[in-house]
């Protein structure tokens, strides 16, 4: 997908984005209302300036008499105050706005990634995530404050000024204006060699980012693989890259920032030039030319600036509202949206009890992004309180069944039943909030212990974690910790051992009381006691429970109810232990191979 979304936007127009973001500016039209209306006031008395230096020169110093001053100072003043004012209502507002933008754009870009699919996360790395709902954000919220006052400041104060000076003397105002249509002419020479260069820039970016992420995250690997001379020398690469191709960006922006204002200056030439009839008869009007036309300068090197950062945050604008619009594999309709409510609004009251049976029923699967068929036209009947074992070497594709029923995918054709009804007629939220997940790398949240296991169930009394923890022995973990179940965990959950993470995630699983339990490989990560201890929970656990056991270890799941065998992603076998062991195939050749693996490594201990 990353490979995908780059080529998109290579193929997009050189249009500027921002009409895409209106959606997200709905909320703060008064607010920006405001901005742009104190705005253009303070420019107008900036404009207004010069005016008034012509009066003072042609009335003061040329008619030789100071019969107005007191009110010339008043007003003055006054206009001085005044634009003070309302430039503070208007940088106050840009303040607002950006903060604001910024705050609601990465909020809806997080709550939209709760929402995609697995397949999105599979598709693209975290780094890559992660610079649109930070860095593109940020960007877009300076452009919708202060680009935007910078835009209304200098380009009303360059238009304002040219108007007085075509009222005041409009054969000099129209020689000045001349220099406007290279502007444009130079403006669309460079838009487009701006927007591919600053692409370029924010891709490379994300990969930075994504190294930092690999690098943080993978640290223990890294050491332990003596890989960091390898690590660092992608690195390098790949911000000497960022350099390069930053360079050649900065190159192409000087070059168009230069040559306007070369542009700008040949307008104050201009005045110089022909400026000089002028003062021989009115030196009043020759001074405020000469104010204005040193005045554009500065507007036309914020336009500039303007211009640069619109094109600029143009690729950002492209990148954050693709991911905005990017659909999930799984979605509600809006029927069962409108009768159960979403993720973030559920309608709890509407919610039918869930009891926890199971069924395929035709169901033919294919992943998003592969082409063979994973299941093609599979039954399978699981009773409420069945034990189901899906065993299978490692990569055989064990999690393809579970991820059906949790509904992280959906089924190509053909229907997953729960109670009887079809999952897709209820919301994801209704089925997940009755499914118990233990994975085989677990993940604890940042905080405590407490916290984390409330996470299972927020209303869960003393007792209630109590018994939990020690059913899976967790409590021995919490004993040990100096501040008990109050002890903080670290990020991911690094200050526990991965086998007391996977106690604590176990306990959290129970705590929900799900209706509908998946242990994906859950005693993969702990040592042989603690596995012999949480299969004895396991035991009691599942009673009165649907259970659905993803094992490597086949000595666990000898008291399955039905065994289903992958190979190759597919399901070759199922039956009971006994069953299986009988027919002498792949689960026989399994377990046979297992059990003397294990049987040599205790002799050899």
């Amino acid at each position: 997908m990353e490979r995908t979304e780059k080529l998109n936007e290579q193929k997009s127009l050189p249009f500027f984005g921002i009409p895409r973001l209106f959606p997200y500016l709905k909320k703060y039209r008064k607010l920006l209302t405001w901005m742009v209306v104190c705005g253009l006031l303070g420019t107008s008395v900036d404009i207004l300036m010069p005016v008034l230096q012509r009066y003072a020169l042609n009335h003061f110093i040329s008619g030789n008499t100071l019969d107005t001053l007191p009110w010339f100072i008043v007003i003055y003043v006054f206009l001085i105050l005044f634009a003070s004012c309302v430039n503070f209502v208007s940088c106050n507002g840009a303040m607002k706005t950006e903060v604001s933008v910024n705050r609601d754009l990465r909020t809806e870009a997080f709550n939209h990634l709760q929402t995609l699919s697995f397949s999105y996360y599979n598709q693209n790395s975290v780094g890559w995530i992660h610079s649109r709902v930070m860095s593109d954000t940020s960007r877009i919220g300076g452009l919708v404050s202060w680009t935007l006052m910078d835009a209304v400041w200098h380009t009303s104060y360059l238009v304002g000024s040219l108007v007085v000076m075509l009222v005041i003397n409009a054969r000099l105002a129209l020689l000045v204006m001349l220099i406007l249509p290279l502007i444009v002419i130079l403006f669309s020479v460079f838009q487009r060699k701006l927007i591919l260069a600053n692409r370029k820039i924010r891709e490379q970016n994300s990969k930075i980012t994504g190294d930092f992420n690999e690098g943080i995250t993978g640290a223990k690997t890294i050491k332990t693989l003596v890989v960091e001379e390898k690590m660092a020398k992608d690195f390098v690469a790949d911000t000497q890259e960022y350099k390069s191709q930053s360079i050649r960006a900065a190159r192409l922006r000087g070059a168009f920032s230069v040559t306007m204002h070369l542009a700008s200056s040949m307008a104050l030439a201009i005045v110089l030039w022909q400026g000089g009839y002028i003062a021989a008869e009115e030196v009043g009007t020759f001074s405020m030319f000469m104010s204005y036309a040193q005045g554009m300068m500065e507007p036309v090197r914020w336009i500039v600036d303007a211009i640069s950062d619109v094109i600029t945050t143009q690729v950002n604008i492209e990148r954050l509202t693709r991911l905005l619009n990017t659909k999930s594999d799984v979605t509600d309709t809006p029927e069962v949206i409108a009768a159960y409510g979403d993720s973030f609004v559920p309608k709890k009251e509407n919610w039918e009890p869930i009891r926890g049976d199971i069924e395929f029923d035709d169901v033919s699967f294919r992943y998003p992004d592969g082409d063979e068929y994973v299941l093609e036209h599979f039954n399978l009947k699981i009773p409420f309180g069945s034990n189901i074992a899906i065993v299978g070497e490692t990569g055989a594709g064990k999690s393809t069944l579970v991820n059906l029923v949790c509904r992280f995918f959906e089924p190509t054709s053909g229907r997953v039943l729960i109670d009887g009804k079809d999952a897709r007629e209820r919301s994801q939220l209704w089925l997940h909030s009755a499914i118990g997940y233990v994975l085989q790398t677990p993940h604890l949240f940042s905080g405590t212990i407490r916290e984390n296991l409330l996470y299972g169930n927020p209303n869960a009394s003393e007792e209630d974690i109590a018994r939990a923890l020690k059913l899976v022995s967790a409590d021995e973990v919490v004993a040990k910790m100096e501040k008990g179940i109050d002890a903080d965990v670290g990020e991911g959950g690094d200050l526990l051992s991965t086998g007391e993470k996977q106690l604590i995630s176990f306990a959290r699983a129970i705590l929900a009381d799900p209706r509908i339990l998946v242990l994906d490989e859950a005693t993969a990560s702990v040592d042989t006691l603690t596995e012999q201890k949480i299969q004895s929970a396991i035991d009691t656990i599942i009673q009165g429970r649907t259970s659905l056991v993803i094992a490597h270890r086949l000595s666990t799941v000898k008291n399955a109810d039905l065994i289903l065998v992958v190979m190759d992603g597919k399901i070759v076998e199922q039956g009971t232990h006994a069953e299986l062991l009988k027919k002498k195939g792949h689960y026989f050749r399994l377990y046979t191979r297992q059990y003397e693996d294990e049987a040599t490594s205790s002799i050899l201990a």
